[in-house]
């Protein structure tokens, strides 16, 4: 019988996947928390997780951080799943980038959840179809960016300000705004962080 863990901020939810994963009798849930800092405590107590459910957004933190924080305890790291309500590419993509195996909208039901968990412990990477389809124009998109859009784009990913992309490129800065917003506008992304995150 695998284990696992759950990071859910929201009671009802948590108990609802507790109980159906238990209930299975093919999986044993090892605790819930609902914070970041929490899980952080609890983790550590258990002996190895199999599966770690986590929610994107924590009342403390980003679900997320959980899986750098993990690796420099030295913990193994379990089979990574997100069951959350955001399916921005940038959630999407910085999910997979830390070996999230499993991306899962909450409108699916916990038995699609857990077929997908499933899938994954053969090596199989499960993306919700709706954020699929956000990644999958999201791609498209990047493709038709000008060779300076894409320079700025890859200065942006690497965490540079206006100024210093613009002394990079030898361009004025107010260009590189410029820029910025029309790269925004072609590819549907919010803001700024979201776009460092593609």
């Amino acid at each position: 019988m695998k284990t696992i863990f759950i990071m859910e901020d929201h009671p009802i939810v948590s108990e609802s996947l507790a109980s159906f994963f238990n209930d299975t009798g093919r999986w044993n849930v090892l605790g819930t928390s609902s914070t970041l800092s929490g899980a952080k405590e609890i983790i550590p107590q258990l002996k190895d997780i199999d599966v770690l459910i986590m929610d994107i957004l924590l009342p403390d933190g980003w679900g997320l951080d959980i899986i750098p924080w993990l690796k420099n305890q030295n913990y193994k790291l379990p089979l990574l799943s997100v069951y959350t309500a955001f399916d921005d590419y940038s959630y999407v993509s910085t999910a997979l980038s830390l070996g999230v195996m499993v991306y899962l909208a909450k409108l699916r039901n916990k038995e699609k959840l857990e077929n997908a968990i499933i899938s994954a412990f053969d090596g199989i990477v499960c993306i919700d179809e709706d954020a699929q389809r956000k990644i999958n124009k999201i791609t498209s998109l990047t493709d038709m960016l000008t060779n300076r859009e894409s320079e700025i784009l890859i200065n942006v990913k690497k965490g540079l300000t206006n100024e210093e992309i613009a002394v990079n490129l030898g361009i004025n800065p107010r260009t590189v705004a410029n820029i910025i917003s029309c790269i925004l506008d072609k590819t549907g992304i919010k803001n700024r962080r979201m776009l460092e995150r593609i």
